[in-house]
């Protein structure tokens, strides 16, 4: 049985289990960014998240144009979009009937490609309620709205009925939140034989311990970045068997290196790049089954 969609925000509003979560929703309640909303305006699908894959020079033209900024950020957020296929290429079969559930949606570009794809209805959660409007903002625009809907709730306490979700995902948000109560809540509401998906930035337990670099990126979202040994761990734990653990580092690095030339930066590129390339920080999917 899935719940049926609504395009109200509002539709159950827990309280934030913990005043570092009444922070993070405080955070992106406010949060405005160029770097989404411009890349977002390009063709309306609003992410947040980063990119991978090849930068297409040829696109881009001569830095000098006068057109030539417009056609980056076009080619960022195209990296972007591509970001979110490789995510939806590893949900498995996904029937029009289903439900999947985007944890930490923000303003829900990828809940759209999702539903654009699959055909089945999304639901996404998030504390921000700027956010979840936004989004149900975009959906009603789209018309999607009795497929698509994002609501304010805690991605660590969700009313979905248990083995009620065909596929999950969290896209770079599992970074706020402890990973065994995050995926025992997936391992709740995923059917057996679900999928989730992750694509996140983690720190390499080869390194040691977390460099300066994820320290200051940490600092920058008011985040807590996790290890890839910290992810398998708490999947071993709470019943997902991975079937796929992608090191996408030498993917995402294009994504990084051109934003950095950009309009848009915000200060935190070099800490990508340099993270990324000392190996200290690395950009992976991990793609499990329901067991």
């Amino acid at each position: 049985m899935t719940t049926e969609l609504n395009p109200t925000a509002s539709a159950m509003i827990p309280a934030p289990a913990t005043p570092y979560q009444r922070d993070i929703a405080r955070y992106w309640n406010s949060e405005a960014r160029p770097v989404n909303l411009r890349l977002g305006d390009v063709d309306g699908l609003y992410h947040h998240h980063y990119g991978v894959g090849a930068v297409d020079h040829d696109a881009l033209g001569d830095p000098e144009d006068s057109e030539y900024e417009k056609r980056l950020i076009a080619e960022l957020h195209r990296l972007e979009s591509a970001q979110t296929e490789v995510l939806l290429d590893h949900l498995g079969p996904v029937r029009a009937d289903d439900t999947l559930v985007d944890a930490g949606c923000g303003r829900g570009g990828s809940m759209v490609m999702a539903h654009q794809r699959f055909g089945c209805k999304v639901e996404g959660v998030t504390l921000s309620s700027s956010q979840a409007d936004f989004g149900n903002g975009r959906a009603r625009e789209l018309r999607i709205q009795d497929h698509v809907r994002a609501r304010v709730c805690n991605m660590l306490d969700t009313p979905f009925e248990s083995g009620s979700i065909a596929a999950s995902w969290n896209n770079e948000s599992s970074m706020y939140v402890d990973l065994h109560d995050l995926l025992a809540e997936h391992s709740r509401f995923l059917k057996v034989g679900g999928r989730y998906v992750t694509i996140t930035g983690c720190w390499n337990p080869r390194y040691g311990q977390p460099s300066k670099w994820v320290s200051q990126i940490n600092a920058h979202f008011e985040c807590n970045i996790h290890s890839r040994r910290e992810y398998l761990r708490a999947m071993a734990d709470n019943r997902l068997v991975p079937q796929a653990v992608i090191d996408l580092t030498p993917d995402t690095l294009p994504y990084w290196e051109l934003r950095a030339t950009s309009s848009l930066v915000t200060g935190i590129e070099e800490a990508f790049i340099k993270s990324y390339g000392d190996g200290s920080f690395q950009y992976v999917l991990i793609a499990a089954d329901r067991v």
